[in-house]
């Protein structure tokens, strides 16, 4: 009897072990849809790494993701930092600003990503130097960003360190050294345009040579 007993107690407890176990198992298995997101989500994040490696270099980083200009595209913001910025970043006033040497905004349209915005010396769209910026050559720059919901990407890009050249006289020296370039999408042009100092219009793009769009996948 006792035997009996003791048997019946090991198949309850092994029933309840195994009850146990199949829902820790069934806790634990990802749904179809779930396995299907992770996936596509993991694959779009190396596209994206793909892209940033391939404009500026296997040392970009990307700072944001989405749809930045709020124009229903994917973009991605993406730099190179200063290496010396540390030691700016500790003295500044705006924790949020960092040190670049590069940075570019990529667009994907159609299957294909683009830059549709440039800095490296010079600050440049699809049309050329930024307005008010072409007489800027400088090797880092300040930049600040936030995201707008209504107006999408902000960034703010000031020179600095001194300049290492500059067209034009004094004035224009002076002025540009101290000029802090407010950049923006403008829904009209469709494309990123830097504003006047009154920050009420944006500025056209001063034409060059140079073609500032290419295709990187």
């Amino acid at each position: 009897m006792r035997i009996r007993r003791l048997r019946t107690l090991a198949g309850m407890l092994c029933w309840f072990m195994a009850l146990s176990l199949a829902g820790c198992q069934t806790a634990q298995q990802s749904t179809p849809a779930e396995v299907k997101t992770a996936a596509e989500t993991a694959v779009a994040a190396d596209e994206v790494r793909g892209v940033a490696d391939a404009s500026l270099g296997k040392q970009a980083d990307i700072l944001a993701r989405g749809n930045l200009a709020q124009n229903g595209r994917e973009q991605v913001l993406v730099v190179n930092r200063f290496s010396g910025g540390e030691k700016k970043s500790a003295g500044d006033a705006n924790a949020s600003a960092i040190y670049v040497t590069r940075a570019a905004v990529l667009e994907k349209n159609d299957g294909k990503w683009s830059q549709v915005l440039l800095c490296d010396e010079h600050l440049k769209n699809q049309n050329g130097y930024l307005g008010g910026s072409s007489a800027v050559h400088v090797n880092s720059w300040r930049l600040e960003y936030r995201q707008d919901a209504k107006n999408g990407l902000e960034m703010k890009f000031t020179p600095a360190e001194k300049l290492d050249t500059l067209n034009g006289g004094t004035e224009d020296r002076s002025e540009a050294k101290n000029t802090t370039f407010v950049v923006r999408w403008n829904k009209i042009t469709k494309r990123y345009q830097s504003f006047d100092q009154s920050h009420e219009r944006y500025l056209n793009e001063v034409p060059s040579l140079e073609t500032p769009v290419s295709i990187l996948k």
